[in-house]
């Protein structure tokens, strides 16, 4: 990916088949992503992304992420002397991809960091990491998100801040005070109810000493090696959030059984179970009967985190099929010279870069959120809309990318056939599209003054933006809170925010083709359909990883 040869020397022995892509540099080759961190005030992180860029480029990622997902988790109910265990074995590559994860600090820098753009340089950190191995992301996310849950009781938090925010990695099932460092994982859906949390059964039973017993069971558990969970059951008051610890203070292990690993469709590292609670132990977190009200600023930042990640997939899939493309000969000519070939990656990257700069001024309006009421807003407004469009658009992109590749990318040993898998994930994960879309209504109608906000923000992309904002003002009007259109107003929102902030800060022939095929509709369905007349090179050169 360093040059670009020409159709002579684009085989690989004689045999028309590019090398891998490896030994290159994420952060450093990459002139989108750098600019956008240095803008939203996290360029001090350069240093600490030029190293994550390096091992997410590097030979021996890849291999781990192969191994990680080749060799999926195992569950282990007993150990060979008939005692239950519910324990879950991993391939050593994931525990040594977990270290190298947690020791980055994926999950603590935006908390330990007291520097302004605290939150944009843990983005970028994740952006890198989720164009390696996606399987991590997830415990990465959930650890990341308890925080902000664990601190609603200071005696928890006190007691389990510093090894969940530790840059270790210690997978030992042990108490608290014998770990280096802790993971935290949720346990929400159940069979009956799945994104109705409203519907769950789990019961509390108070046993004294301010603990209570968890019985029930639960259909989606995501990294069950985790050291202590959020869940939720019903107390007298109501639905309740309760923390449950896997290993009790006296060493013996919490009544926590795994009924199953999921046989699912994306990364196979990390383990998802079905679990069951029986005589449990657990404490309270937050107000009693508001379990829901307690876990939503959780699923908030998770969803933020869905939105990096989504981001720096797309780049992901968006880097193997130009690096294939670069190489590859068809014809007389390199695929990348060939006209149509050209369409679709310069499509493809229009689409790549208006996510991150999407994912990015997300990522700065976190870090500004506390004291600006002006970016408050726009988080609470802009977290749904980018989590529900980047997760629609990232698996026809993923598709898109490794039909470039033809029949090398429609295998397992190819990146691109995991990436594929893993693509609609996010889309489910912490609310599916009508979920996440019916949450952007009810935030308008809590605070409509958030719009005018948004509408400000459309704003500075100029007189092409006016017409959009203006637009959208209407439909908002005559829409309502009309729950059928949901989706249509978000997407329509999605899109002229991007258009505003490709108008700002891409080049101009990426901007406008941008607004045109996607703003203005002269574009088609699939990618690959920009309107005659653009220039699709210089497109796919701002986007090609730089020498």
């Amino acid at each position: 990916m360093n040059e670009r040869p020409s159709p002579a020397s684009a085989t690989s022995g004689g045999a028309n088949q590019p090398p891998p892509l490896a030994g290159y540099n994420a952060w450093s080759q990459d002139r989108i992503l750098r600019p956008a961190v240095e803008r939203e005030g996290g360029s001090w992180i350069a240093e600490r992304a030029q190293d994550m860029g390096g091992l997410v480029g590097s030979e021996r990622l890849q291999t781990l992420a192969t191994q990680a997902n080749r060799y999926p988790p195992e569950l282990k109910t007993h150990d060979r002397f008939g005692n239950r265990i519910d324990a879950v074995e991993y391939h050593p590559a994931y525990h040594e991809l977990m270290a190298l994860a947690f020791g980055a600090g994926l999950h603590s820098l935006a908390w330990t960091e007291k520097r302004q753009g605290a939150w944009v340089a843990r983005a970028a950190l994740n952006y890198l990491w989720n164009q390696g191995e996606n399987g991590v992301a997830c415990p990465v996310t959930m650890s990341f998100a308890a925080v902000r849950v664990l601190r609603n009781d200071p005696r928890l938090a006190a007691e389990w801040e510093p090894k969940l925010l530790a840059c270790d990695y210690d997978p030992r099932p042990l108490p608290l005070a014998q770990k280096r460092a802790v993971t935290i994982g949720m346990a929400m859906t159940e069979r009956q109810g799945g994104s109705d949390l409203r519907a769950n059964s789990t019961q509390a039973a108070f046993s004294g000493g301010g603990e209570f017993e968890l019985s029930g069971h639960k259909w989606f558990c995501s990294a069950p090696m985790s050291d202590a969970f959020f869940t939720l059951a019903r107390t007298g008051a109501g639905l309740t959030c309760f923390f449950v610890p896997r290993s009790l203070p006296d060493g013996t292990r919490n009544p926590f059984f795994i009924e199953r690993l999921k046989d699912k469709c994306g990364n196979r590292s990390n383990a998802s179970s079905e679990i069951e609670y029986r005589g449990t132990r657990a404490h309270i977190v937050g107000e009693e009967g508001r379990g829901i009200a307690t876990l939503i600023e959780m699923a908030h930042l998770t969803r933020f985190d869905i939105v990096v990640a989504c981001a720096g997939m797309m780049r992901a899939a968006l880097n193997q099929a130009l690096h294939h493309a670069a190489y590859r000969s068809v014809f007389g000519r390199r695929l990348v010279e060939q006209p149509l070939m050209q369409n679709v990656l310069a499509d493809l990257a229009l689409e790549s870069e208006a996510a991150t700069l999407l994912a990015f001024r997300l990522a700065g309006v976190f870090d500004r959120s506390a004291s600006d009421e002006r970016e408050r807003l726009l988080m609470r407004l802009v977290t749904p809309i980018a989590k529900y469009w980047l997760c629609k658009r990232l698996p026809p992109l993923a598709t898109e990318a490794m039909e470039c590749l033809g029949g090398n990318g429609y295998v397992e040993e190819a990146p691109l056939a995991r990436l594929y898998r893993e693509a609609p994930l996010n889309g489910i994960w912490e609310g599916s599209g009508n979920v996440v879309c019916l949450d952007v209504l009810r935030s308008i109608q809590r605070e409509p003054e958030s719009v005018d906000t948004l509408l400000e923000e459309l704003l500075r992309g100029g007189e092409r933006l006016r017409r959009s904002a203006e637009s959208i003002s209407r439909s908002l009007k005559e829409m309502g809170g009309e729950e059928s259109q949901a989706r249509r107003i978000v997407e329509t929102l999605a899109l002229a925010l991007q258009a505003s902030l490709m108008v700002q800060h891409a080049g101009n022939e990426s901007a406008d083709t941008f607004c045109t095929s996607r703003l203005e509709g002269n574009g088609g369905r699939a990618f690959g359909t920009l309107p005659a007349g653009v220039r699709c090179a210089a497109i796919i050169e701002r986007l090609r990883l730089s020498d």
